[in-house]
């Protein structure tokens, strides 16, 4: 069942269900674009000792709609599940190339964000899984800030519509453990 929580309530919440648990800890931190995923797993991380955050926007390439999954199972998933640190490589988007490596050691809390973080398919073994969620026009208003308006094409005819086939299909707020809403 899904509890709505307050965006401050989130890590001591997050906190409290990962209490006692030992080796490594999966927090999914999913919802759709600018919504305030980035924000608030860094929130919940400081929250967990020696958390790490991997961000799903790592793993993406500007020449394609969704994130590489397989390079975040190979690199991340594979290898903490296996009790093996995990290592991943960040791809920068101005040069359209690898930039630099992240190390993920195993047993810690691993708070994974980013749109469609929680996707089924992956596998991960979830602890506690978190949707997140805006308003429309707060979340473009949002990445308009962030991104620029030459990213605005991109919002409306790619991520958005790519995002909504994803909730649509797998239903993450409803499978989540915490529901937060990060606008009125």
């Amino acid at each position: 069942m899904t509890t709505l929580v307050a965006p401050a309530a989130l890590p001591a919440r997050v906190a409290a269900r990962l209490a006692g648990r030992p080796g490594t800890r999966w927090v999914g931190v999913d919802g759709f674009g600018a919504a305030g995923k980035t924000t608030l797993a860094a929130a919940v991380a400081r929250a967990l000792p020696a958390a790490v955050v991997v961000h799903v926007d790592d793993f993406a390439r500007p020449s394609v709609t969704t994130w590489e999954r397989d390079r975040f199972v190979a690199q991340v998933l594979a290898p903490l599940s296996d009790g093996r640190p995990g290592r991943y490589q960040r791809w920068d988007w101005p040069t359209d190339s690898g930039a630099e490596w992240y190390d993920v050691p195993p047993g810690v809390p691993v708070v994974v964000e980013g749109v469609s973080s929680t996707d089924e398919r992956l596998g991960v073994p979830w602890d506690v899984r978190v949707w997140v969620e805006a308003d429309r026009e707060v979340r473009l208003a949002r990445a308009l800030e962030r991104d620029g308006a030459a990213m605005l094409e991109r919002w409306l005819t790619d991520w958005m519509p790519s995002e909504e086939r994803y909730a649509a299909a797998q239903r993450p707020r409803e499978r989540a453990d915490f529901w937060v809403r990060t606008s009125p």
